[in-house]
């Protein structure tokens, strides 16, 4: 008998490890996994190298009707990648002039409501895990597990440097503090979608455990929502 699919929500914070979690989870259940996060990216990355006015209805109206979004894996890492109207830009939507914008584009009607509806295509045959903001409660509200990711903000900050080092991309600690405090307030006071925590969803806060024990965690709930009768 085929083991049945479910749809795995994951939200919360930036910098709460929402991403590499997902990934790695969706890895150990031969599962899809959609970083929405990187969508929202990739349209603020077009917005800023075609300098589109965001407050400007018919300006962001046209310019969305030019971005083709896709994801393609990565030979050399073993993850997929972001491209944007056919070019990697996978580094490039990670930096901190992307990050500074992102959340005021995320905030727009017309993008959210373009990016949840390619979402919702992605995710319409299950075996899928994706990450963002508003996954639980917006775009697959019917998900059955959900998740909702949290941690200290030093401690998001810190690993969010990191990621940045890692890249090679110079950040300084009290700007990325700033950024994630930015963030934070835009996600979850906008009116369109706030980043919320789903009643049914289970909170996971990662301030003190590690990876390991964070993906294992929402894998056991996983498992026991498929053997539920």
């Amino acid at each position: 008998m085929q083991m049945k699919k479910i749809i795995i929500a994951v939200d919360g914070n930036s910098g709460s490890g929402k991403s590499t979690t997902a990934r790695a989870v969706a890895r150990a259940m031969g599962y899809l996994y959609i970083d929405s996060g990187a969508m929202y990216r990739a349209v603020t990355l077009f917005f800023i190298r075609n300098r589109v006015n965001i407050r400007d209805d018919e300006m962001v109206r046209k310019a969305l009707g030019q971005i083709e979004i896709e994801f393609h894996p990565n030979p050399v890492t073993g993850k997929s990648d972001t491209w944007l109207n056919g070019e990697n830009v996978e580094s490039e939507i990670r930096g901190l002039d992307v990050s500074a914008m992102v959340s005021p584009v995320s905030e727009i009607p017309a993008v959210r409501r373009m990016l949840v509806e390619q979402q919702r295509k992605l995710g319409s045959g299950k075996g899928v895990v994706m990450d963002g903001r508003d996954i639980g409660t917006v775009v697959f509200p019917q998900a059955e597990l959900k998740i909702f990711m949290t941690a200290d903000l030093g401690v998001r900050a810190a690993r969010r440097r990191s990621e940045f080092l890692e890249r090679q991309q110079q950040a300084q600690l009290e700007e990325v503090l700033d950024n994630l405090k930015n963030r934070d307030h835009i996600d979850s006071t906008r009116k369109d979608s706030p980043l919320k925590k789903a009643t049914d969803a289970v909170l996971v806060d990662t301030s003190s455990i590690s990876f390991e024990m964070q993906v294992n965690k929402i894998l056991d709930l996983a498992k026991a929502v498929i053997e539920e009768d």
